[in-house]
């Protein structure tokens, strides 16, 4: 029997809140799937590593907040003593909470398994790291479509990032010939870049250079290009250049219904209701539709501001509820009741 496709009508989707991507670095990784890829001895490793340190200790990354989590680097070109000696030029203290393994199973023989054990001891793993995607690599024979090998490789380790909402990324080279577009650069067929779901390209003028270009493009973030420069006293890749693209930003409409709920702390009504209360206390008039639309889209920096939002949908009404949880002891009770109250809207309100 054919299992029934599960599927969502496009008004419940825009208005159900859905839990927002997690990012183990703000605005540049979230989680999911990612290759990092470059030419030989480009330093990707030296900037994996350093990401990696930065994730576990909850420190930025050129800027961008990190989520601390657990961390786990597997260095399947390198040694022990090799790692140790990048660990003394790059921190003074290295934190517990990043794990290193120099050996592992490869794709389909094992390494699902490892991720998963490794992820049950320690259920705080946000950021995996492989170096490099070719040391993980199942062989297979010369008759098997390279595409669909490549896409499923990709595909298996999606798979886990996803289910435990982790971000991973795979460490990978480029090819030796130049293209006008990054991505046809990357080692293997299309089913590499196209399974994962961002990619991030380390690419120097010459090699001799000390400078890189950091391309970064992706699903769920924007595309970007961050000049970089190689600190050879410091072993880090610093930031040489603003940002490309402009960070994603909450809407004006985002910070003003902020300001609002700090005052009012409890809203419950439709978003004709809520327009009319934000004409009022900031004196600037928003359509429903689009202001329903940028709260469902950035519940998340909402949810940064102690704000929470829930949908309630009746016979003849659609109302939703957003509450600020930042005033000590208020509650809807003892909220101000300053505020101008709007009549009942008739049914079919957005």
């Amino acid at each position: 029997m054919t299992n029934k496709l599960e599927t969502m009508d496009a008004e419940t989707l825009m208005t159900t809140p859905i839990e927002p991507l997690r990012f183990i670095v703000g605005g540049l990784i979230p989680q999911g799937l990612h290759i990092l890829a470059g030419a030989p001895k480009v330093g990707k490793s030296w900037l994996a590593l350093w990401i990696c340190l930065q994730a576990a200790k909850g420190e930025p990354v050129w800027g961008y907040e990190t989520r601390k989590c657990e961390v786990l680097y597997l260095c399947l070109e390198d040694s022990f003593a090799r790692i140790q000696s990048r660990l003394f030029d790059l921190t003074e203290e290295a934190p517990p909470s990043l794990h290193f393994a120099v050996m592992s199973d490869t794709i389909g023989h094992g390494l699902e398994n490892q991720i998963e054990c490794f992820i049950k001891e320690h259920p705080k793993t946000g950021l995996i790291v492989i170096d490099t995607l070719q040391k993980i690599r199942r062989t297979v024979s010369a008759n098997v479509n390279p595409y669909a090998t490549d896409y499923d490789d990709i595909n298996a380790l999606k798979q886990i990032a996803d289910k435990h909402k982790l971000a991973m990324v795979l460490v990978h080279h480029l090819r030796k010939s130049a293209d006008s577009d990054p991505l046809n650069m990357i080692s293997g067929t299309t089913g590499i870049a196209g399974g994962a779901d961002s990619s991030f390209i380390l690419q120097k003028e010459k090699r001799t250079e000390t400078t890189a270009t950091l391309i970064c493009t992706g699903r769920d973030i924007e595309s970007r290009e961050l000049f970089l420069g190689f600190n050879k006293d410091t072993f880090l890749w610093e930031l040489l250049s603003p940002i490309a693209a402009a960070e994603q930003k909450a809407d004006e409409i985002i910070f003003l219904l902020s300001d609002f709920m700090k005052s009012a702390v409890v809203f419950t009504g439709t978003a004709t209701e809520l327009a009319e209360r934000l004409k009022l206390f900031g004196g600037t008039e928003y359509l429903p539709a689009v202001l329903k639309k940028k709260i469902m889209k950035h519940t998340d920096y909402l949810q940064k501001n102690r704000i929470s939002y829930s949908d309630q949908r009746s016979f003849d009404r659609r109302e939703f509820t957003l509450r600020y949880d930042g005033n000590d002891g208020m509650t809807e009770e003892n909220a101000p009741t300053d505020l101008p109250s709007l009549p009942s809207q008739p049914s079919g309100e957005v």
